[in-house]
């Protein structure tokens, strides 16, 4: 039996339950649930999906478990790989629960992050997701002032930690030497060109459109629209928002709501807004678009 190298119970457990006979959408809930310190509506909003969908789901991988006799015991280190893109999910997505609020989360999923590195330091999208947390997690102090939602242009970049940049950047540089192109990958690329200042938004787009190609997210697509309002216009930023299947995401209506308004559409802004604001949960946020509207 080959000896085991993992340097964190923790990370241990998660690779255990990312169990392949499993769909992967149905490991990294099941995991994200059972480990990963996530509510069932967190992890319901995190795929986008209603709260009761997500239940039968997780329902379902319950009784998948339980029927055909899945055996849960920890993978030999030949088998890693075959669980990587679900541990790498589960992290990322107990990060970002964590970047919205709950700070305790986002410590542990760098944690998480830099062990996984350490235990697969050849893997680039392992470099990749600890980049990205890092690139990401650098702005926190200044991503909210006073209670208030601050939007990334308008941060102020001298409460960023220039040590969690600088780390994140030689992550990347590291994950592109090992010949990353992934989803992982990109996305930390992304996050530093962010960082820049001023920010090439040209690059940006470029960027954007690889990852959408690899993913196929129309959620990337619309993170991509913001940087062609930057590069090609805000009607062609619109045309792409307005073709995007996300009827039920609150930043597709705030990303069309911010466009119409620097278009002079004000009542088309005004029913976006609107409609973002049904949708959004997190206070800050309901009282940025609030102000949005009151400005309006």
């Amino acid at each position: 039996m080959e000896e085991q190298t993992f340097p964190d119970e923790r990370l241990e457990l998660i690779f255990t339950c990312c169990h392949p006979a499993l769909a992967l959408e149905a490991q990294v809930a099941l995991t994200l649930r059972t480990l990963g310190g996530l509510t069932t509506e967190e992890i319901a909003r995190a795929f986008l999906v209603p709260p009761e969908t997500m239940k039968r789901r997780l329902t379902r991988a319950k009784a998948k478990i339980q029927t055909a006799g899945i055996p849960f015991s920890v993978p030999a280190d030949h088998l890693l790989p075959d669980r990587l893109a679900a541990v790498l999910a589960v992290v990322y997505l107990i990060f970002n629960e964590g970047y919205g609020g709950r700070v305790d989360l986002a410590a542990e999923a760098i944690r998480l992050g830099r062990m996984l590195a350490a235990l697969m330091p050849d893997e680039p999208e392992a470099r990749g997701l600890l980049a990205l947390m890092l690139l990401h997690d650098s702005r926190r102090a200044a991503r909210f002032a006073g209670g208030e939602l601050v939007l990334l242009p308008d941060q102020d970049r001298a409460l960023w930690n220039r040590e969690e940049i600088g780390e994140g950047r030689v992550l990347l540089d590291r994950a592109i030497a090992l010949q990353g192109r992934g989803p992982y990958v990109l996305q930390a690329a992304i996050a530093s060109v962010q960082a820049d200042d001023p920010i090439d938004w040209a690059e940006l787009a470029a960027l954007y459109g690889e990852l959408a190609r690899v993913t196929g997210s129309p959620v990337v697509e619309l993170n991509r629209a913001v940087a062609i309002a930057a590069v090609d216009g805000l009607e062609a930023a619109l045309a792409i928002v307005d073709d995007l299947p996300l009827s039920d995401y609150q930043y597709l209506h705030s990303t069309r709501a911010e466009l119409l308004r620097r278009l002079g559409r004000i009542d088309e802004a005004r029913a976006a807004y609107r409609r973002a604001l049904e949708l959004a949960r997190d206070e800050p946020e309901r009282r940025f678009l609030e102000r949005r509207l009151t400005e309006l």
